[in-house]
């Protein structure tokens, strides 16, 4: 992910999409299951936004009407056609930085070779 900041808080909301990568995702909903506040999670979601990695799209009227017109309209995210394999590939790019940095020796799956 070119450019894109992987801090831990970061990494926690892809984690959290990743369970569910095809699902449509509620800012508010991922913020609380990766524990962040939403003064975090917002800009988190707007600079993948950028980087291509997910899109976002308001809530339909007729379905916001149908479910509590009193609320504000949300705003959805998703993985964009590739963006889940790059999350994917960028946190382990993460783990494999931090791993360098401790001294741990990463050795291959003895079943993959990877």
């Amino acid at each position: 992910m070119s450019g894109l900041r992987m801090t831990p808080q970061t990494e926690a909301v892809l984690k959290e999409m990743l369970l569910k990568p095809t699902q449509h995702h509620y800012g508010l909903t991922l913020g609380k299951a990766a524990e962040l506040p939403s003064g975090t999670i917002h800009p988190i979601l707007a600079r993948l936004e950028r980087s291509g990695i997910v899109e976002s799209f308001w809530e339909d009227p007729e379905e916001h009407a149908a479910a509590s017109p009193s609320r504000p309209r949300r705003r959805y995210y998703k993985f964009t056609t590739n963006g889940a394999e790059q999350a994917r590939v960028s946190i382990a790019e993460a783990y494999a930085r931090r791993a360098r940095r401790a001294g741990v020796k990463l050795t291959p799956s003895p079943s993959t070779g990877q």
